[in-house]
């Protein structure tokens, strides 16, 4: 069976170990370290965590895209 490739337009990629998954009813936290002490967490379906075979201690990828970032202050 061939390797499939896949491109994606995401330039921010960072790379992380998974580190934490916390299941609700629907969509789960995932926590990524992705070095230095920074952890990234991104919510994401159960649906998802199954497809992509997710689990603590596992590699993955966050890919980042915005066309905005905010920042707020009280």
């Amino acid at each position: 069976m061939k390797k499939q490739t896949t491109k994606i337009s995401a330039r921010n990629q960072l790379k992380g170990k998974v580190v934490e998954i916390q299941k609700g009813a629907v969509n789960a936290l995932v926590k990524l370290d992705i070095g230095g002490g920074n952890i990234i967490t991104a919510t994401i379906s159960l649906e998802s965590i199954n497809e992509l075979g997710l689990e603590v201690g596992k590699s993955a990828y966050a890919l980042v895209k915005a066309t905005s970032v905010m920042v707020g202050v009280e």
